[in-house]
């Protein structure tokens, strides 16, 4: 058993599938963080079998878009002094907004222009699958 020491202050992300943190890592952009980040995986979970944990040592602004998107079920522990002051569970969301971007190479997405509040919709959960606003065509995150 792995042991890690609490941190004092900052954000925990527990309940990462197991295998997936190095792309929540690159995806909230976590190299830019000059403090302490801490990224380990399988470690062994009595609801999930393995999971994935990373844990920031400092405050982070998080793109919650995004880490709802990669990773849907994972609780993000807020901490201060030590101690547990706020806990999210993350969901895939309703709406996304400049993170995706649209596969068909006819969408006006996709043209010279810049489409600026380009939105996808939610349409299948268990797919993690959006429609595109402009063209309606079905897009995953990472495609």
């Amino acid at each position: 058993m792995i042991n890690v020491s609490k941190i004092k202050k900052g954000i925990v992300l527990d309940h990462i599938e197991a295998g997936r943190a190095h792309v929540l890592y690159r995806a909230l952009e976590l190299e830019k963080v000059t403090d302490a980040v801490v990224l380990m995986q399988n470690i062994f979970s009595t609801s999930l079998g393995k999971k994935d944990i990373i844990k920031i040592e400092t405050d982070y602004n998080i793109d919650f878009t995004v880490l709802g998107l990669i990773a849907p079920h994972t609780t993000v522990n807020f901490i201060e002094d030590g101690e547990r002051v706020k806990k999210i569970r993350m969901e895939l969301p309703e709406v996304v907004e400049g993170v995706l971007k649209c596969k068909n190479p006819r969408c006006i997405t996709n043209s010279e222009r810049e489409i600026a509040g380009h939105k996808f919709y939610l349409y299948d959960r268990e797919k993690k699958e959006y429609k595109c606003e402009y063209c309606d065509t079905l897009t995953t995150y990472g495609e």
